[in-house]
């Protein structure tokens, strides 16, 4: 990490920090997504079973008394005064007519007068938990049907009134009728308030619960496009209005360093740019320029005086030089008789 360069680094914590952000945003808006399909689930299964629970109370109620006296004297059981009968034909055609097929309803028993009531073993676990915990009115959750993820929505079914033990108790008190249809196997032997089916509805939760991920998909993917829309867009930022900038600075701040000449730099478009800025590096760099030309006028003042003060140093070591010289006796005697020639020269030209 230290020796990446700024517009990198910064890259990077960013993309750590909005990677960090969008997992923790995306896991708690799947959860939410997730609770919402439960939900949206949950209502379609308790609405179903509530409408067939209206179906199963109107036929008791309304069907059933009206028909009662045709059903001693029919020799064709009449099913329709079966509330489980009713409901189940309710529901299949709500299957056929609103293409719900996937949808099933059914009331699950162990021992069912109808053999397409039997329950699968799934179906009597369920039943077994109602037996064994009779304070449990409903049980809900998800299984694998036929290749298919179902929820499933289950309450137990009771014996609730006198009127149904009339064709329920024994076989020799069914109505006739019943036996010619059904046989004489299923369906006795049930009491008074005893739990003798599972109600359950399935509700597909594969289609519900692919829109969520969808749904998440599709937020995510907006999430993430953005995301590299905005880490390009900050990175092309920094790079023109930090980055650059700052690299101007370093290069003059090297020049300054390695004493070069730095004159044209300090008269270069890119530096004018950088000091003509309002914000604080706009300041720094007009500081800066300042101090750069600060520092050239003293450098160019310092060569001069450097420059007279080697020019004054050779005058006074040639001074030297000659003082080394003229200061010997040698150079003395020198002079000494070059003075005496003169003079003598002088006397013989006066002869």
């Amino acid at each position: 990490m230290s020796k990446l360069n700024l517009s990198t680094r910064f890259t990077l914590i960013l993309s750590g920090v909005f990677l960090v952000g969008i997992a923790i945003g995306g896991t708690a808006y799947w959860r939410a997504l997730q609770g919402r399909a439960q939900d949206e689930i949950t209502t379609q299964g308790t609405l179903l079973i509530e409408t067939m629970n209206a179906v199963r109370g109107y036929t008791s109620n309304n069907v059933r008394p009206l028909l009662a006296d045709k059903i001693a004297d029919s020799p064709q059981f009449i099913s329709e005064t079966v509330p489980a009968f009713s409901a189940r034909s309710v529901f299949e055609n709500f299957r056929g007519q609103l293409n719900f097929s996937t949808y099933l309803y059914k009331e699950a028993a162990i021992n069912p007068t109808n053999p397409v009531d039997i329950a699968d073993e799934f179906e009597a676990d369920l039943l077994n938990q109602f037996y064994s915990d009779e304070s449990s009115a409903e049980v809900s959750g998800y299984r694998d049907l036929n290749g298919e993820n179902l929820f499933y929505i289950a309450r137990p079914l009771k014996i609730g009134s006198e009127s149904c033990l009339e064709c329920h108790s024994t076989p020799e008190n069914a109505p006739t009728s019943l036996i010619a249809t059904y046989g004489d196997e299923g369906g006795f032997g049930w009491e008074l308030n005893e739990v003798i089916a599972v109600q359950i509805i399935y509700v597909p939760a594969e289609e519900v619960f692919n829109s969520a991920l969808q749904t998440f998909t599709l937020v995510m993917g907006i999430f993430l496009i953005t995301f590299a829309i905005v880490i390009l867009l900050i990175n092309f930022l920094l790079r023109n209005y930090v980055i650059q900038p700052v690299n101007v600075l370093s290069g003059l701040a090297n020049k300054i360093s390695a004493d070069e000449n730095f004159s044209t730099e300090l008269e270069s478009t890119a530096l004018h740019s950088i000091t003509n800025r309002p914000d604080e590096l706009g300041n720094l760099a007009q500081v800066f320029k300042k101090m750069a030309v600060d520092v050239y006028e003293r450098t160019v003042k310092l060569k001069e005086q450097v420059k007279d003060l080697i020019i004054k140093i050779d005058q006074i070591r040639r001074q030297e030089q000659v003082s080394e010289i003229t200061d010997t006796d040698f150079f003395n005697t020198l002079q000494q008789r070059a003075k005496e020639m003169r003079n003598k020269g002088k006397s013989d030209e006066t002869k």
